[in-house]
């Protein structure tokens, strides 16, 4: 496993990119692997939550600081 969450910095893309992107790196990752998300799009909030509840995939952090909103997710 690796030492930490993997990092993805979608600042600056507007929806759906950074769930698009939070996507592709978990199809590249192993299961309970973590990937941290950057991201400034405030619709990004919805959409990740609910990615998390239809894919299966855990949101283990959610928050807002500054003007960029981080998520962390848990590859099930």
């Amino acid at each position: 496993m690796s030492s930490g969450p993997v990092l993805l910095d979608a600042k600056g893309l507007n929806c759906p990119m950074p769930l698009l992107k939070a996507k592709q790196a978990l199809n590249a990752m192993a299961s309970q692997e973590q990937l941290r998300v950057l991201a400034t799009d405030p619709g990004s909030v919805r959409d990740f939550e609910v990615f998390s509840i239809q894919s299966g995939h855990k949101l283990l952090e959610s928050y807002l600081d500054g003007d960029t909103y981080t998520y962390l997710l848990e590859k099930k």
